[in-house]
């Protein structure tokens, strides 16, 4: 019977060891569970009065209203870009003597062109005594009246790369 004996107080320490065990690792998960709960509750709950949720919702909300202002933006920046065309931009300024008596190259034609080549093409021819002055319209470059030499020189520098301005 000794033997018996010693097989069960072996056995006791065994299940001992393994009750020891057992709340080690029981003890080590509660430990855990309480650091997941409390991570839990930071991310529903919040910890400045604003859960994790809510606030991936205001961004979204956030995000949705600044796409829309995007588009608008896009929008008025399209707008923009079509009336800059339209605009007269593109410049070209030729001066000259326009009789060989003057002195001093007071005489000017000025060409005012948008994207398109359309505007208009200003002369000043100034003399002794008086001042003439003559606009002409531009459509692509060109002009339904006669140009003279200076105004075509004016379009042309209008019109070259880089004259916007």
């Amino acid at each position: 019977m000794l033997d018996n004996s010693s097989g069960a107080e072996a056995a006791a320490l065994v299940a001992a060891a393994l009750a020891v065990v057992a709340l080690g690792i029981a003890l080590a998960l509660a430990v855990r569970l309480g650091r997941l709960q409390r991570s839990y509750d930071a991310l529903v709950a919040g910890g400045e009065g604003t859960s994790f949720v809510d606030a991936v919702r205001a961004q979204s909300v956030a995000t949705q209203a600044l796409r829309k202002d995007v588009a608008v933006l896009r929008d008025d920046l399209g707008t923009a870009r079509a009336d800059l065309s339209d605009a007269l931009r593109h410049v070209g300024v030729v001066r000259y003597d326009a009789f060989g008596d003057m002195g001093g190259r007071l005489s000017f034609s000025a060409a005012l062109l948008d994207d398109a080549g359309d505007g208009l093409v200003l002369t000043s021819i100034n003399g002794r005594s008086e001042t003439r002055t003559y606009a002409k319209g531009v459509r692509s470059g060109a002009s339904d009246l006669t140009l003279s030499p200076e105004e075509t020189e004016a379009i042309a520098h209008a019109t070259r790369p880089g004259s916007s301005g």
